[in-house]
């Protein structure tokens, strides 16, 4: 059996080839932030540990998978669990990649918890400008957002409405922010957790001006950058792209560019490209 996953920071999305397809979700694994003990704990207490017993192939992409040593991080822990499957592990972009063009050339762009993007010529994927993460990157992502929205909860720029939500949902003031984000672990997901406000005020002037600089200043470093840009279709996956569709349909039109897909889930097209080739 064959199973595919799709890992962000936040949520890992796991589909598996069976008379039925079958879909679960466990929390993500990123080997930036996650050591190889801490993943294989997670999956021993994760819905996958039904499955594993009959699973005899994982094709695993996800976020911070962009290097051999630290692709080894979660392929170690998975062959630990998965002990008689074969196991390929890949970075986040190239599954979004394969998940939005399958065998055609275009240019995918995951915004999400954080924020990517690659060129893919049907078999091979690369990128002009690297991504470098939520401290120095990570632009339009919902770290990105969820960075501005406390930055300016703090400075008092908030319109009401947006200030009095956060007042009432959340407990919150400089010295708590501080320590979310100068002392805990995960401060990319925990930033990426108020992006969520944003989309419950699309109809604010400020959220929409917040949003759509994080789109426009996401092209402008990224995108723009690729050879014939204007001629080739942009996709996108994540979150942050599939919620805000119509603030990113703005911008793209402002820049003269050819839309493509939007994925929520990259998963469930990764599932049909194995699935299909493994007829």
């Amino acid at each position: 059996m064959i199973l595919v996953a799709d890992s962000g920071s936040t949520k890992a999305d796991w589909k598996f080839v069976a008379d039925n397809e079958q879909f679960v979700s466990t929390r993500g694994f990123n080997p930036f932030f996650h050591d190889h003990a801490f993943i294989l704990t997670e999956l021993k207490s994760s819905p996958l540990r039904d499955i594993v017993q009959e699973v005899t192939e994982v094709y695993f992409y996800g976020a911070g998978c962009s290097s051999p040593e630290r692709n080894a991080i979660v392929e170690r822990a998975l062959q630990e669990f998965f002990k008689k499957a074969k196991i390929v592990v890949g970075h986040d972009i190239l599954g979004a990649a394969i998940a939005t063009n399958f065998d055609e050339e275009g240019i995918t762009c995951i915004i999400g918890t954080g924020s990517n993007s690659c060129h893919y010529d049907g078999k091979d994927w690369d990128q002009t400008v690297p991504a470098l993460g939520y401290l120095l990157g990570d632009e339009a992502s919902g770290s990105y957002l969820g960075r501005q929205l406390l930055a300016d909860y703090l400075y008092k720029l908030l319109p009401p409405a947006v200030e009095k939500h956060l007042n009432e949902k959340y407990t919150l003031s400089k010295e708590i922010i501080f320590h979310q984000t100068y002392h805990e672990p995960n401060v990319n997901v925990y930033l990426a957790s108020f992006a969520r406000v944003l989309s419950g005020f699309m109809d604010e002037p400020y959220v929409q001006e917040v949003v759509k600089a994080g789109f426009r200043r996401f092209f402008e470093v990224h995108v723009m950058r690729y050879p014939r840009v204007h001629e080739l279709p942009i996709h996108f996956v994540g979150s942050i792209a599939y919620h805000f569709e119509p603030l990113l349909d703005e911008v793209m039109a402002e820049k003269k560019l050819l839309k493509g897909k939007i994925l929520k889930k990259p998963v469930h097209e990764l599932y049909r490209y194995f699935k299909e080739r493994s007829r």
